[in-house]
Order: structure tokens, then sequence, then C-alpha cells
């Protein structure tokens, strides 16, 4: 697949990852679904991997917001009201499990509890079983620093593509619903995400496949 193909139809989807050979030596293909935040990734993400185990192959969710860093940390680095911009990240660690889950059966990762905003050292799993790793995250197709030497390890990149206008309104209603009124809703969505959304399709690096599906 050497040009980038539109898809909307999850089947289409199922076909495009089994389709990719597995790389020799690797221990699973691994498929990456990027998108600005309130994209859709994670329905897009779960779909997919039922999908794909329903067709035979098993597949496994894994998420790139275990590697947020923790509230303490950013804030010892005036970095709180940006959590979710990419140097809020563990960029490091998170390209280290990427290398382990191409290369080791058995992987333990980290995973980000929304309700307590924190990440929960070694509460996911990847076992032998897994054929595919479709991980999921804001920055996996990033045009930066550290970020964009992610893109040669994904047998299959694809790009969640909704409107901007969408993003905002999902966003907002995020935060209304985590508690926030909607004045703070909007404040937080304009203040943090779609700065962040807008930094993610300003230097976005190509992807296989756009999804203009259904994701929400």
């Amino acid at each position: 697949m050497s040009k980038t193909v539109t898809l909307t139809a999850l089947s289409d989807l199922v076909d495009a990852v089994q389709a990719r050979p597995q790389q020799a030596g690797r221990a699973r293909r691994l498929v990456a679904l990027a998108g600005a935040p309130g994209s859709g990734k994670s329905t897009l993400a779960s779909r997919l991997v039922e999908a794909l185990c329903a067709a035979g192959t098993q597949a496994a969710v894994v998420p790139m917001d275990g590697f947020h860093l923790d509230n303490r940390l950013l804030a010892e680095r005036d970095l709180l009201p940006r959590k979710g911009a990419p140097e809020t990240f563990d960029q490091r660690g998170f390209a280290r499990l990427v290398a382990a889950l191409a290369s080791d059966r058995d992987v333990i990762y980290p995973i980000f509890d929304r309700s307590l905003d924190l990440a929960i050292a070694g509460a996911g799993a990847v076992d032998g079983a897994c054929e595919v790793a479709v991980l999921e995250g804001n920055y996996l197709l990033f045009d930066s620093d550290g970020w964009r030497d992610l893109a040669p390890m994904w047998d299959l990149s694809v790009r969640v593509d909704v409107p901007r206008s969408v993003l905002r309104q999902r966003l907002v209603e995020r935060w209304h619903i985590h508690g926030l009124a909607p004045a703070e809703a909007e404040a937080r969505a304009d203040g943090n995400d779609m700065v962040n959304a807008d930094r993610i399709l300003a230097a976005a690096l190509p992807a296989q496949i756009t999804w203009k599906g259904q994701t929400e």
C-alpha cells in the first residue's frame, strides 16, 4: 500500500490489516491508529480488535495514554495545564513498549485511568497468542523529535480524520460529562485539547489509510 487509501467500512479496514504480512523476526504485526483528541481512536481501536478476533485474527488494543507523565511531574515542570501535549508523555518509555511489542511474545504495559487521572503500572498485558497489536494515540504519526522515529515500526498506519468542528463538540461534551460547567468545559477544550489537535494536524506524518468512517 504505497499511497494513502481512504476507508469508511470496518470490514475493509479488517481486510487491510489481515492482508499485511508479518515481518520476519517480529512477534506480531503493529497497527497504528493516530488522530487528534476526540477523533474516536479508542472507539475505532476497540471495534477493529473485536472484528479482527471475530474474523479469526487474535488482536489486542494497546493505548498510548498509559505513558502520560504523572501530575506531580507535570506540576514540577509547569506542564500540568498542557496535559496531553507531546511533551507531557514519556515518549522514550512508549518507544520501548513499541519495540517490545515487535520482538517479545509477552508484554506488560501501563494503562491510564481517566477517572483517577493517572497511569497504573503493569495494568495491561499482551500475550504470545496476540497476532496484531492495535496501538492508538495522538502522536503515533507526529513529525517531531522522538515521535517521528516510531513511524517505521508500524506495519500499517491509520489516521482517523474528523472535522475540526466535530472534534471541538466532542471535547466540550467530554469535559461536561466529567463534571465541568459548560463555560469551563469550553475553556478546557479550547485552551488545551484543541491546541493539541491543531498541533497534531500541523505536523502529521503520512498514513497508509485515512479513516473517515464512524468512530463515535
